[in-house]
């Protein structure tokens, strides 16, 4: 089967499209022939070497969720998966493939109305954005700032934000285009990615989450109002300074509080539900998902260089 694997790690360009063995499911687990490939932050970061230390070598699979029909299923799954429209989790490799495996706990039948591409731009990032939300303790009233809210994660936090009664719901993007757009999705004010907005910006925030983190976090963290919340979700930005825990103790009577969120951390069968109910809002119309464009799988690398150029909005899709 066709595979994208990182030849080199670095620049998109040492992503490779090469012929590998199709998977075979192990017991617990179903094969998947996919017809939609979410391209996320994650697997930049894996592709530039920044998780080298964590066992990532070059040769790596990328991938991390898939959409696609249920061809085979391992030793103890019911075969009654086989033909069913599923989205998965791949865990972190695997899904850049004809052909992908996941255990049958992290699999979910597709509602009728959800396109693959829809499937795979919410999967991942809808459950991070809802479980982001309950970490900040977002109550009706609170003003909140999703920061980098052009991605998948940050699409869904400002609509799950305004749904849940917040009375602002602020976004750093790059461009009044992309800030018209998150407007339209629920965003109350825009700003720039330094943090400036309009005169009508409010001053501080109640909740900040952070999908960027980088040099620019420390900035972020003064915007907190009192007893503030912030979640930092992802790292696209890059690693922020190794002393910005200075500016939470520099603030220690505002009462602070700081925290990093993965979903790895939620029990599977609470991702489950919630993915589930987002799942199915989505195929109502309820919760909108934005696709940016579908590539062809060999196109991973375009895919790549667009995502690190800060052209997308949304989520790009790979198509084998």
């Amino acid at each position: 089967m066709k595979a994208v694997v990182i030849r080199a790690f670095g620049d998109p360009d040492g992503l490779e499209a090469v012929e590998v063995p199709a998977p075979v499911p192990a017991a617990g687990q179903v094969r998947i022939t996919t017809e939609a490939i979410g391209v996320g932050g994650v697997d930049a970061v894996i592709r530039r070497g920044s998780l080298a230390a964590y066992g990532f070598r070059e040769g790596h699979l990328l991938g991390s969720e898939v959409a696609g029909r249920v061809d085979a299923v391992g030793e103890g799954v019911d075969a009654s998966w086989i033909g069913r429209r599923v989205w998965a989790f791949t865990g972190l490799s695997g899904g850049y493939a004809e052909q992908a495996v996941a255990a049958v706990e992290d699999v979910l039948a597709l509602p009728a109305g959800l396109t693959g591409a829809e499937a795979v731009t919410l999967g991942g990032s809808g459950v991070v954005a809802h479980f982001a939300l309950e970490r900040a303790r977002l109550t009706p009233g609170e003003t909140v700032l999703v920061r980098g809210a052009a991605g998948s994660i940050g699409i869904t936090a400002v609509q799950l934000a305004a749904g849940r009664g917040a009375h602002a719901v602020a976004v750093t993007t790059s461009s009044a285009e992309r800030g018209a757009r998150l407007r339209d999705l629920g965003a109350t004010h825009v700003l720039d990615r330094t943090g400036e907005g309009g005169p009508d910006t409010p001053a501080g925030f109640d909740v900040v989450i952070d999908v960027v983190a980088g040099p620019r976090l420390p900035l972020f963290l003064d915007r907190l109002n009192p007893n503030g919340r912030f979640v930092a979700v992802g790292v696209v930005g890059g690693q922020p300074p190794a002393d910005f825990g200075v500016r939470l103790m520099d603030a220690f009577r505002k009462s602070l509080s700081f925290a990093t969120f993965s979903s790895d951390a939620v029990p599977g069968p609470d991702r489950r539900a919630v993915r589930s109910s987002q799942f199915a809002a989505a195929a109502q119309g309820e919760l909108r998902t934005v696709v940016h464009e579908v590539l062809p799988l060999d196109q991973a690398a375009l895919a790549h260089r667009r995502m690190d150029a800060g052209q997308v909005f949304g989520r790009v899709v790979l198509a084998p």
